[in-house]
């Protein structure tokens, strides 16, 4: 006997013919009403079950704490949760089409996490103002596309969208459905996917398209849109939508799937702009409707520009009604019109400079044989070396051995040994002339190498000129010679140093320590600073008035840590002190040595990967997008791994806050240096905090934000309970002592006969 098999399945098609399911249910086990109703779905239908609350919660833990480590993560979300039942918390969303019950966080948190990887992308406060947004899609073909993609960007949290057709098997070459779906109302299928990707949208639909006597309704009811997308074929209804939106003042966005075409009309801006940019002079939307397709025709090529549809396209219009029934579209067009929507409708929304116009995307013109790059092998970048002169001691002319004589070599070395005297970034800012005649050493100031944004009033370069001179003074000493300075004889010298025999002086066990003195940015573990070294270092800046206070306790440097990294990251997100900051990085051995000044990135002592972000985030777009989303905490880890491992940080200061304090301050500063470096100890300037506290109190903040200046007096009042700082005293340096092996290397130093002029 034969089974007519066919026939019960027309039966059990025609049972199943309502395909109109699009709304999912959702319920709060908190109210008594929802735990009930559920109850009973469970017992009448079968359900499939999908729970990943514990996941989706420490997600959100995450997204707030990336830091947060495997150990924590379980006991925050056991925090998070408290009494709460776990099956009570957030909300059950039932999909009458699939049957699943899935259980989702609540809506602000489900919405936080599910954006979370957006960041930085779209900061939190644009991603909440786009959830705030409501947006109108007309025809879900092309408009399927983009309605997903706003979708799953987050971008618009109230919808309406419209389409009378419904998905037939033609459609399966571009609208992402399954065969299962052929059959169902366009606009119900889009609902369906677009509430899969987030329950708490808020979606209404017009299953009978765009109508005359709806249109305002449309546009307007439940509080008007704030942007149409327009992805429909009939030329009345696009007409109708832009004549409408434009008394309305609402923009409306077209992507058309060829060429990656956007059209952009911004009728909240432009309220006298034609329609379809003037293309169809003065046709209007009454004109369009019930045409036949070869009357279409002129109006279509009007709109799309016949100079500009592919090839393709426009070979297949003359077929329309005859060899093919519709439009030709592909996949990849509807794909990327819905990419092109998105990112325009973000930035429109956003109130980005968005501007109407036409607008072409096209993959063929941009990925051919004359676009493009490495279409030959490409060699890799260049791998981080060391330039060997940085390894080594830096050189400098003999020693002169006989005592208490003023010669030229004498000259040469005593310049040589003080031009290795430590400056900001190794800016080395000093020119010096010998005078034979006098037997004067002219010290002067090269404004050439200033960094005006990050020295204010020139502190830092008196500082490094007062390091020049104890230098200069020591070396002079060693060969049995006095020297005799003055500061600021005149308006364009710094300092004379007049010299003159004296073999009778003894010279100091600190000038065997010039030549090794390094910056030494090294991070090792943490080791305590002998208490006799402290008294020593403290008693070296004494001799010039100094007052050096010396911060140990492990809190105390958590804080110091803390406050030199949000100075790190005031000072790179800043643009001018960035430009000079980033000017000074010397990246290869090449440029070290073309450029024997700066700061050679080898001595930064930074991992493969802080290498990377650097280099990345000397670009200053990068830096200031950084600053205009809040971020770049990041850059503050730095400093404070440093400060952790550090044995003391110090900070030097002298009274008054003169160019001759500084200078003074400067003296000190390297006679604590030396002794320091005799002792085997590394030190590291961090001197970004005092000279921006300078520029904010002396200076009135002058190339200061406001943002920045408020958040430098908050880490000010925080700077003085570790230190004690007078208003009238100069901060002349903030360091790091540590107990750490040698440099990887050293910033080179120009050569002799450029700083060095005999006259």
């Amino acid at each position: 006997m034969r089974i007519d098999v066919g026939r019960d399945l027309r039966e059990r098609a025609d049972q199943n013919d309502d395909l109109s399911e699009w709304r999912p249910v959702h319920f709060d086990l908190a109210i008594d009403r929802d735990r009930s109703a559920l109850s009973e779905l469970l017992a009448a239908t079968d359900v499939r079950v999908l729970d990943t609350l514990s996941d989706q919660l420490r997600q959100l833990v995450l997204a707030r704490e990336p830091a947060c480590s495997t150990a924590e993560l379980d006991e925050r979300v056991r925090l998070r949760l408290g009494e709460t039942d776990p099956a009570e918390y957030g909300r059950w969303v039932w999909y009458p089409w699939s049957a699943d019950l899935v259980h989702v966080l609540p809506e602000a948190e489900f919405r936080e996490v599910r954006t979370d990887r957006n960041r930085y992308r779209i900061t939190r406060e644009e991603q909440q103002r786009l959830a705030r947004m409501r947006i109108g899609v007309v025809g879900l073909s092309v408009g399927n596309a983009a309605a997903l993609t706003l979708a799953l960007e987050g971008i618009g949290g109230s919808f309406k969208i419209a389409d009378c057709g419904r998905l037939d098997l033609s459609n399966l070459n571009r609208i992402r459905a399954r065969v299962a779906d052929l059959g169902i109302e366009k606009s119900v299928m889009a609902a369906r996917q677009m509430f899969e990707i987030d329950p708490y949208l808020r979606i209404e639909r017009c299953p009978r398209g765009i109508r005359p006597e709806a249109i305002d309704d449309f546009l307007l009811g439940g509080g008007g849109l704030d942007l149409v997308v327009e992805g429909c074929d009939d030329l009345h209804t696009k007409a109708l939508v832009r004549e409408r939106a434009r008394v309305h003042g609402i923009p409306v966005l077209m992507p058309i799937g060829d060429r990656g075409l956007l059209d952009i009309e911004r009728f909240d801006i432009e309220p006298d702009r034609p329609i379809f940019h003037g293309l169809l002079g003065s046709v209007r939307a009454a004109d369009l409707r019930d045409l036949t397709t070869s009357a279409k025709l002129p109006h279509v090529l009007g709109i799309l520009d016949a100079a500009r549809i592919s090839t393709r396209a426009a070979a297949s219009l003359p077929e329309l009604g005859r060899t093919i029934g519709s439009w030709p579209q592909l996949a990849s067009g509807a794909a990327l019109g819905g990419a092109i929507v998105a990112d325009a409708a973000r930035r429109l929304l956003l109130g980005e400079p968005v501007a109407s116009g036409r607008y072409y995307v096209d993959p063929a013109e941009l990925i051919d044989a004359g676009h493009g790059s490495h279409h030959e092998p490409a060699p890799p970048a260049p791998l981080f070396a060391v330039a060997e002169e940085a390894r080594r001691d830096p050189p400098l002319p003999p020693q002169p051995s006989e005592r208490g004589v003023v010669s030229d070599d004498a000259v040469r070395w005593i310049a040589a040994m003080g031009a290795l005297a430590p400056s900001a970034h190794n800016a080395q800012p000093w020119a010096l002339t010998w005078r034979r005649a006098t037997a004067v050493l002219e010290c002067r100031h090269d404004p050439k190498r200033d960094l005006p944004s990050l020295d204010f009033a020139h502190g830092a370069t008196w500082v490094a000129f007062g390091a020049l001179l104890e230098n200069i003074e020591l070396a002079a000493g060693q060969l049995g010679l006095r020297t005799r300075i003055r500061t600021w004889p005149d308006a364009d010298l710094v300092a004379t140093v007049e010299l003159s025999g004296a073999p009778e002086l003894e010279g100091s066990p600190l000038v065997a320590q010039i030549p090794t003195r390094v910056t030494n940015r090294r991070r090792e573990l943490r080791r305590p600073l002998d208490a006799e070294l402290a008294r020593s270092l403290v008693a070296a800046c004494a001799e010039f008035g100094g007052r050096l206070q010396l911060s140990c306790e492990r809190t105390e440097l958590a804080e110091i840590g803390a406050l030199i990294g949000a100075a790190d990251r005031i000072g790179l997100l800043n643009r001018a002190m960035h430009r000079d900051t980033m000017s000074s990085y010397r990246w290869t051995p090449e440029e070290v040595r073309a450029e024997p000044y700066g700061i050679d990135i080898a001595t930064a002592e930074l991992t493969e990967a802080e290498r990377a972000a650097l280099r990345l985030l000397g670009q200053w777009r990068v830096a200031e997008s950084l600053a205009e989303i809040g971020g770049g905490r990041a850059l503050e880890d730095l400093s404070r791994r440093a400060v952790t491992g550090a044995a003391a940080v110090g900070l030097l200061t002298v009274p008054g806050v003169s160019r001759e304090s500084y200078l003074l301050g400067g003296r000190a500063m390297q006679r604590m240096w030396l002794t320091a470096a005799a002792e085997g100890i590394a030190l590291q300037p961090m001197t970004a905090l005092p000279y921006l506290f300078a520029r904010l109190e002396r200076g009135g903040g002058h190339g200061l934000g406001k943002r920045e200046q408020a958040e430098l007096r908050e880490l000010r009042v925080r700077y003085r309970r570790v230190f004690d700082t007078d208003a009238d005293h100069a901060e002349v340096l903030l360091f790091r002592l540590a107990h750490a092996g040698p440099p990887t290397a050293r910033s080179l130093r120009r050569p002799l006969v450029q700083v060095l002029e005999f006259a």
